[in-house]
């Protein structure tokens, strides 16, 4: 028995904590107790953040889509299917610009099947494409969890031990048709470090549980629409790389795109090399500097010598996950006078909410939204940059 079995059906105990906190106000609405939950929402998903550990900045992610008869249900409007591929777009867009230097690549399942759709990558325009594709596919059968895991686990296993393996899996149906013993394939996942997790569109499933349990992941049941986004939206995040990771200085190599004249001729670059389309037949490229190999994207592995091949802007982009920004003080709006009308310095909007938040640098006060927004987009205090643009041209003008 867990300790979660222990406290009872967890919708049981969820519903009275709820029933708790919603009080009315003298005017009987609930407003200001659910405007309260939100605010305390928002604020623990910051405080949720883990810092000063080590992370996996190089990630290697496949993305697992069931396209079975169940993502048909209409419970996400218009369908399951749309709106899982409709929010793995924007998925896909956030983690490539969160993560330059990673790659993702897309499997689906369905007919107790599994088919890779787009390889590792870090191209996200051929992957979005890709996920568009599939709005005109038909969802049948049942899915093939096993299956999945095993076509993912061919390519991850192959994984330097330095790269973070993962694997985010979009699961609609309460069953699995496997050809084997799936508690198996899970074990061998877990030994090739591989870290799989669950988004649930209906409810959980113990062989669900227990992949993500196994193997470190996080295992998710979404509400609604809006909730699946943030669940999705959590695993643009690089996870904490495991105890057994290794540690080793990384060769890359930084070519610069060379445009080809009209004289040039056009060649094959190594990426497309095994395809039957002529998509990478031109004149430009990626040329590896130790063996002049050609590719169209970056970041990528060659092919040819097993060089690390990014862009410095990609690499600078990645550093501010080991370099976050300091938490802001949390600062009730009672410690300021009565009468002092009290305006975020980034959007210049008037803060309503019972508390602010203040820079540990600049000490300049912003809302909720703002400090989110700084913390998970900018990157940067808008304060502290000014701040010191100001002292700069100070300095230029004396």
């Amino acid at each position: 028995m867990t300790e979660e079995d222990d406290q009872g059906y967890r919708w049981e105990t969820e519903y009275e904590k709820t029933w708790e906190v919603l009080q009315e106000d003298a005017e009987g609405s609930l407003q200001a107790s659910i405007d309260e939950l939100v605010h305390k929402a928002k604020r623990r998903k910051q405080l949720e953040k883990i810092t000063n550990v080590r992370l996996g900045m190089m990630r290697h992610m496949f993305i697992i889509i069931d396209m079975s008869s169940a993502m048909d249900d209409q419970d996400l409007k218009p369908s399951r299917l749309v709106c899982s591929l409709k929010l793995l777009e924007h998925f896909i867009e956030e983690y490539f610009d969160q993560n330059p230097i990673s790659q993702l690549g897309i499997i689906v399942t369905k007919n107790k099947r599994a088919e890779k759709i787009t390889e590792l990558g870090g191209n996200p325009r051929r992957h979005i494409n890709a996920v568009q594709k599939l709005k005109e596919r038909a969802c049948q059968g049942e899915p093939s969890l096993q299956n999945s895991l095993e076509l993912a686990m061919q390519t991850l296993r192959h994984m330097p031990g330095h790269a973070s393996r993962e694997v985010v899996c979009i699961f609609g149906s309460l069953t699995t048709c496997d050809p084997g013993d799936i508690l198996e394939t899970i074990k061998l996942v877990g030994e090739s470090n591989i870290r799989c997790s669950m988004v649930g569109l209906s409810a959980e499933v113990r062989v669900c549980r227990k992949l993500c349990s196994d193997t470190n992941g996080r295992y998710t049941v979404i509400l609604d629409e809006s909730h699946f986004k943030d669940l999705l939206n959590q695993h643009t995040s690089p996870p904490p790389a495991m105890m057994n990771t290794e540690s080793s200085l990384i060769r890359m190599g930084f070519p610069h795109q060379q445009l080809g004249s009209d004289k040039d001729k056009p060649a094959m670059c190594m990426c497309h090399l095994d395809s039957k389309t002529v998509e990478g037949f031109s004149t430009t490229g990626y040329f590896c500097p130790q063996c002049k190999s050609k590719y169209c994207e970056l970041p990528i592995e060659c092919k040819a010598c097993g060089l690390t091949l990014v862009s410095a802007p990609h690499l600078a982009r990645s550093y501010h996950h080991l370099f976050p920004l300091d938490q802001s003080k949390e600062v009730p709006v009672t410690d300021f006078d009565p009468g002092f009308n009290i305006y975020c310095y980034a959007c210049q909007g008037q803060i309503l909410e019972q508390s602010v938040y203040r820079c540990v640098k600049c000490k300049n006060l912003f809302c909720i939204d703002c400090d989110i927004f700084i913390h998970d987009t900018l990157h940067s205090c808008p304060g502290c940059a000014s701040s010191r643009n100001t002292q700069t041209a100070e300095a230029v003008f004396t």
